[in-house]
């Protein structure tokens, strides 16, 4: 099976290394974004809500790089710094996933990269 490089301009740039994304076998595997502006590369230092929104915008142009969008998700994985942020991220979530919804697990972690609250990564399908 063959694999195949995605990488945009218009999200982070990764911070080590590995892709923002990889293609392989019809999947598309999408390394797990955080809150950083692509245009600045700058952390953002909002609120909560605007830290969710931009990892959504960042998840979306990789997912558009591949030719892809959020209906062709079927699994992501969320990571919060605490478990009670769940309640405001799950519902900014609701918004980009409005109908069949992809599996999902949500989990806290001791700590995320740059000390950011929310982690989200997805795998795509494109059948």
């Amino acid at each position: 099976m063959s694999k195949e490089i995605v990488n945009t301009t218009k999200a982070p740039a990764p911070v080590g290394p590995y892709n923002q994304a990889i293609k392989a076998g019809g999947f598309l595997f999408v390394s797990g974004q955080i809150p950083i502006d692509p245009a600045t590369n700058e952390l953002y230092s909002g609120d909560l809500q605007g830290e969710t929104h931009l990892v959504f915008k960042n998840l979306k142009a990789v997912l558009n790089e591949a030719g892809l969008d959020f209906k062709h998700v079927v699994k992501s994985s969320v990571f919060l710094s605490d478990m009670g942020l769940f309640a405001e991220v799950n519902k900014i979530y609701a918004e980009y996933f409005t109908e069949n919804e992809p599996a999902r697990e949500c989990v806290a972690v001791k700590t995320l990269p740059k000390n950011v609250n929310v982690e989200i990564s997805v795998i795509a399908y494109q059948g």
